[in-house]
């Protein structure tokens, strides 16, 4: 299927052609078809002829957790400056794509791409989570969300247009485990006195604590790829990962998608590094319910992790970003959620009339108060 060969400006080149199943014509009029967010089918753009996506196996319609330590590709993939030239089966022409792509559409004549979506040394999707929220209602989302922030130049809201949204499906692990953890803590309790001349003091008194805490974490999410901002990506979680479609090329039609550099293994680092987090807070709360205390401190955890469960999944994000004085903003929506994430610009004119309208009626509010 693939056939290597030298191209000067890139270390190499892998031909490869595009998958059968995934360039749906339209019977109607024989344009291409895209996957359509609102009726989960596909959707002709010309006729609007709509078409239904059949499961993959009757018996099977989600993709189910496999065993963590039966995987044979468990590495990261540096794709470095691979490149593919993708031949389009529709009108022949060929196209250089990245080759952490498996999905796009020809600039030629508009008609899907999806490649082969593994090699020899990385896994294929096992699920997909499919877009439900269509580029208009991610344009409306996120024109809502940029207005409300009121330190961001007016410049700057009316060059982020909603129309320049992508849909990208991002690869990303899922991780499940029952994790068994013993901890020690410190918790502080209150007291309030009031001293001899009427003020009012708070003391705390420090105790040393220890316990077992058990929790089944499920579905923790960890993106699989080093291309984007993390901070934003997690910002727009949760995905519905328990609701996923075994992989099927449809799913994809008329979206990019990549696939994961990250690889099993460092993902699995990763996701333990967020599950410690959360049961810090977790065992956090189980002390200070279990001692009425007001704080809690220096949690120290030793966790095990037993029947350790993944997915490979691809997620839906609508992402765009746009150039403000010589800087790139880049904003995201959930594929299924409709959740924004990114972060603005601020203009520091705006935040300096805010601090003066602040402090003209601070000083409003004493001279007030200082005249009754």
């Amino acid at each position: 299927m693939n056939e290597e060969y030298q191209n000067p400006g890139f270390e190499e080149i892998k031909r490869t052609k595009t998958r059968e199943e995934t360039d749906k014509k339209c019977p109607s009029c024989g344009g291409t078809m895209d996957f359509d967010p609102a009726t989960g089918g596909l959707l002709c753009p010309y006729c609007g002829h709509q078409q239904a996506i059949p499961p993959k196996d009757e018996n099977e319609e989600r993709c189910l957790e496999q065993d963590f330590y039966s995987a044979e590709q468990r590495g990261n993939c540096d794709w470095g400056v691979e490149k593919k030239t993708v031949i389009c089966k529709s009108c022949g022409a060929e196209s250089i794509y990245d080759a952490l792509q498996i999905a796009d559409v020809c600039p030629y004549c508009g008609s899907n791409q999806v490649m082969e979506e593994h090699t020899v040394d990385t896994l294929a999707p096992g699920g997909v989570c499919p877009f439900r929220i269509d580029l208009k209602t991610a344009g409306e989302r996120f024109s809502n969300w940029i207005k409300k922030k009121l330190f961001c130049p007016s410049k700057a809201k009316q060059s982020a247009r909603p129309e320049s949204f992508k849909g990208v499906y991002m690869p990303y692990w899922t991780f499940d485990s029952q994790t068994e953890t013993d901890y020690t803590a410190r918790y502080g309790i209150d007291h309030t006195y009031t001293d001899s001349n009427g003020n009012t003091h708070t003391t705390t008194n420090w105790y040393s604590t220890s316990g077992h805490y058990s929790c089944f974490i499920d579905d923790q999410p960890v993106c699989a790829t080093t291309r984007y901002n993390e901070a934003t990506l997690r910002s727009i979680e949760p995905y519905d990962t328990a609701n996923n479609k075994k992989y099927k090329p449809e799913y994809i039609a008329g979206f990019i998608s990549e696939r994961y550099s990250i690889g099993l293994n460092d993902g699995w680092e990763k996701g333990k590094g967020y599950i410690a987090t959360r049961l810090e807070s977790d065992i956090s709360d189980q002390v200070r319910r279990a001692h009425h205390a007001d704080h809690v401190r220096d949690v120290r955890m030793n966790t095990q992790y037993f029947d350790i469960k993944y997915k490979y999944l691809l997620l839906p994000v609508w992402l765009s970003s746009f150039k403000y004085k010589e800087k790139i903003y880049q904003f995201m929506v959930n594929g299924e959620t409709g959740k924004v994430g990114g972060k603005s610009p601020i203009s520091a004119l705006r935040v300096a009339i805010a601090v003066l309208i602040g402090l003209a009626i601070a000083a409003g509010l004493v001279y007030l108060y200082s005249k009754k």
